[in-house]
């Protein structure tokens, strides 16, 4: 199948190019495949009609963490040219392969928190990044919340030498350490609200010859629904950093991630601060990586992304879409 490109990162792009650009992701070949061989029918209607359709289909057919974490997802079992066609479709989409960054400078170089295997990848990878890649002239800023790890999770973490560690933020904060080599950090702040989806905290290390690494954890935007999500790591992180408009932001995650990670990335930061979004994907080539493998990817999982793209493309699309508010 041929490679979908994602809707552009480029700074201050106009929206009705943007949502050509969704319509051009999720009605392509590879994403209509899938639907077919699920039994469904390609929605009919305008671009969002179709984004609501794909997002209910994907809930019956691909929704399988069901309200849970992602480590306690179901794996379903499917014949094997249906594993052919899914992985086929992943890689089309645009959630199996590493692309390095494509400029030579940074504004900031933003790491997406996750599972506690996926922090300690990330960082290495930013790590990396700053001493041998792009240039960065502001900050590293690695974003999570206060998630409490799973029993799992622990056990990855100290099978890789890393101890004491609670929290989605502690393990970013300690494989900052690792990837780093620093003892503690210089400036540190928050707020201890009493419950985890209130709280936030940021502490900032100063490695030396390199770009101050922040690491902040995020309040939830609904405290008495759910943890802090992605975009609201992002959005709370662009209340703490001058974004301006222009300014291009290499954001950090895993390759399975990169499409809904990404268009959260453009509706909370490049949508309304202007500024420019390039997502990478961890170079898994990396021999510094090792010491944390990441778990196999199955066919479940990447439809379950491909499930969190269409949700993110459609919530990207609806905050394009909104008329705008009254002049003050």
């Amino acid at each position: 199948m041929p490679d979908v490109s994602l809707p552009t990162g480029r700074p201050r792009v106009p929206g009705t190019v943007l949502a050509d650009q969704i319509g051009g992701w999720v009605g392509s070949a590879p994403l209509r495949t899938l639907v077919y061989r699920f039994g469904g029918a390609w929605p009919v209607g305008g671009l969002g009609e179709v984004l609501a359709e794909l997002d209910e289909f994907s809930a019956r057919h691909w929704d399988y963490r069901s309200g849970r974490e992602r480590p306690d997802a179901r794996e379903p079992a499917f014949d094997p040219e249906t594993v052919r066609l899914v992985q086929d479709a992943a890689a089309a989409l645009g959630l199996v392969r590493a692309v390095p960054p494509a400029l030579p400078g940074y504004a900031h170089l933003v790491v997406l928190g996750g599972l506690a295997h996926a922090c300690v990848r990330r960082v290495s990878y930013a790590a990396h990044l700053v001493r041998t890649g792009p240039r960065v002239t502001g900050e590293v800023a690695l974003l999570g919340s206060f998630r409490p790890l799973s029993e799992v999770e622990r056990a990855v973490l100290t099978a890789a030498g890393i101890a004491d560690c609670d929290t989605e933020v502690e393990v970013l904060d300690a494989a900052v350490r690792l990837a780093f080599g620093l003892a503690a950090p210089s400036d540190e702040d928050g707020h201890d609200a009493g419950h985890p989806h209130h709280s936030w905290s940021s502490r900032t290390y100063r490695p030396a010859g390199l770009p101050p690494v922040r690491v902040l954890a995020a309040p939830s935007s609904e405290p008495d629904r759910r943890r802090a999500h992605t975009a609201d790591t992002q959005r709370f992180w662009a209340e703490h950093v001058r974004l301006s408009p222009g300014d291009p932001v290499l954001v950090v995650t895993a390759p399975i991630y990169v499409p809904f990670q990404h268009c959260d990335a453009l509706r909370t930061l490049a949508v309304p601060y202007g500024c420019g979004i390039e997502t990478v994907g961890v170079d898994p080539t990396l021999v510094a990586l090792a010491r944390v493998p990441e778990p196999t990817l199955t066919p479940g999982r990447y439809l379950q992304e491909i499930r969190s793209a269409i949700r993110a493309m459609r919530a990207l699309h609806a905050s394009i879409s909104a008329p705008a508010g009254p002049a003050s």
